[in-house]
């Protein structure tokens, strides 16, 4: 395999991942496992404010209800950029496309980086976001094996309506391409 082929599907996993935590902070905020086995809603609201999470379910339950939303909003908010971040891996980047390395650094990073300066904010650090420091460092190490500007191989300029029919036909059919020998 290439470093090219790598590095994407490295990407892709990292994405993928985002995905998943997404998918279950929108749909079971309250369940989703922080630090010290609590769930990080709670973990967060009781590292931020020094208050118990039960005492504000009892004395605020709309306060709590609101806090849950905006915590499904975020989840939500991190399904799609994996979606896109997935998608801009095995299209534009799988293909060399140079504004796919900076869009994926720029992106992964601020993701990433933004997560882990809420956790450190709210003081709620466990397994979950000890893998984003991890899937930025995946991020950072497969984007370096590829460095466009490190490379003599120059990608030609796509733009227009061709180009992104080309890469909607791509994420459609050729994901499973990659895995197949040859």
């Amino acid at each position: 395999m290439k470093r090219r082929q790598i590095a994407w599907i490295l990407i892709l996993t990292v994405d993928a991942a985002y995905i998943a935590w997404g998918a279950m902070a929108a749909v079971m905020p309250d369940g989703l496992l922080g630090p010290g086995g609590k769930a990080i809603l709670p973990a967060g609201y009781e590292g931020y404010s020094g208050g118990s999470w039960a005492e504000l379910l009892r004395t605020s339950p709309m306060t709590a209800d609101y806090m849950m939303l905006l915590f499904r909003m975020y989840g939500i908010y991190c399904v799609l950029f994996g979606l896109m971040g997935s998608a801009i891996a095995v299209t534009a980047f799988r293909r060399g496309d140079r504004w796919a390395w900076w869009a994926l650094l720029v992106s992964n990073t601020i993701a990433l980086g933004s997560a882990m300066r809420y956790d450190w904010i709210v003081n709620a650090i466990g397994p979950f976001e000890l893998t984003e420091y991890l899937g930025l460092a995946v991020v950072v190490i497969a984007l370096a094996a590829t460095a466009p500007f490190l490379s003599e191989e120059r990608s030609l300029p796509r733009t227009g309506r061709d180009a992104i029919a080309e890469d909607i036909v791509r994420v459609i059919y050729e994901p499973v391409d990659a895995f197949r020998p040859g």
